[in-house]
């Protein structure tokens, strides 16, 4: 019998008759990519960066409600609250730093420690913390506040201006609020807002315990932080430094609110295209 009988008929696209099937290591390389590809992400936003929006105006004028930020997780060592879902893998807080006054934080909210707050640090361990008049003291030593030029923004889904605050600027409308500058004992100098006389404008001397934050929000008026006790979505009281998730570090992006899924321009439209990249 010839040859051409005698051999076994291969069909375009099928393995010969003994050889192993190249399938199951296609599948093997895909499941072990992305299980290379869950490590670094977990990796990257446990103990490197991570990203954080603002949801509310607690933070104005460096923060408006639609900025998105990275937030760096080494700066402070790391928790249980550095990981995902605040696995409780880390015991206590490993390879930790303590922040400087006038750092801005993101943390775990006391007393459910479940949600991600933004503040920045006033107060350290040690310290006496006090509000009279509406202007800072720390340590008994008044914090130099100098009234400077109206913070504006224009008027949009993502802002809220408040009750007397909204004026017209070459007809646009835009939020105005009183801003002023703080300058505090290690020389971090920022802006704050002080809409006027406020119960917490005027507050008993606060001691910050070993171990923890005294925060506060820029926008003081308009704060949930330190001054007030530690409630379910109220006041935070003295922050645990095991709170800490990282340091705000740079705007990645931010929109004013106004743009629409249907309507894809207005994802462009909307974009604050001048804070991003903006050092927090």
């Amino acid at each position: 019998m010839s040859d051409t009988h005698s051999a076994t008929k291969i069909e375009a696209g099928q393995a010969p008759a003994g050889a192993p099937d190249a399938k199951p290591k296609k599948d093997e390389n895909f499941f072990s990519f992305l299980f290379w590809l869950v490590l670094g992400v977990v990796v990257l936003r446990s103990f490197i960066v991570s990203p954080f929006n603002i949801p509310s105006e607690s933070m104005l004028p460096r923060l408006l409600t639609g900025d998105y930020l990275f937030a760096t997780k080494w700066s402070y060592g790391f928790s249980k609250y550095s990981l995902p879902f605040s696995v409780p893998l880390i015991p206590g807080r490993i390879l930790a730093s303590q922040p400087e006054r006038g750092d801005v934080v993101i943390f775990k909210a006391p007393p459910d420690n479940d949600v991600d707050y933004i503040k920045r640090v006033i107060g350290l361990p040690g310290d006496e913390i006090q509000m009279k008049g509406g202007q800072l003291w720390i340590n008994g030593k008044s914090v130099p506040k100098v009234k400077v030029a109206n913070f504006t923004v224009p008027v949009s889904p993502n802002t809220d201006c408040g009750p007397g605050f909204e004026t017209t600027d070459n007809g646009k409308d835009v939020c105005s609020y009183p801003q002023f500058r703080e300058t505090l004992p290690n020389g971090k100098s920022y802006t704050v807002l002080d809409m006027g006389p406020t119960p917490q404008d005027d507050t008993g001397v606060f001691v910050v315990p070993e171990g923890h934050l005294f925060l506060m929000g820029d926008n003081r008026d308009n704060s949930m932080d330190s001054r007030f006790p530690a409630v379910e979505g109220g006041g935070v009281g003295m922050v645990p430094q095991e709170n800490l998730v990282g340091k705000a570090a740079v705007m990645m992006f931010s929109t004013d609110g106004s743009s629409e899924w249907i309507k894809p321009w207005t994802w462009f439209t909307a974009a604050r295209w001048s804070r991003i990249g903006s050092v927090i």
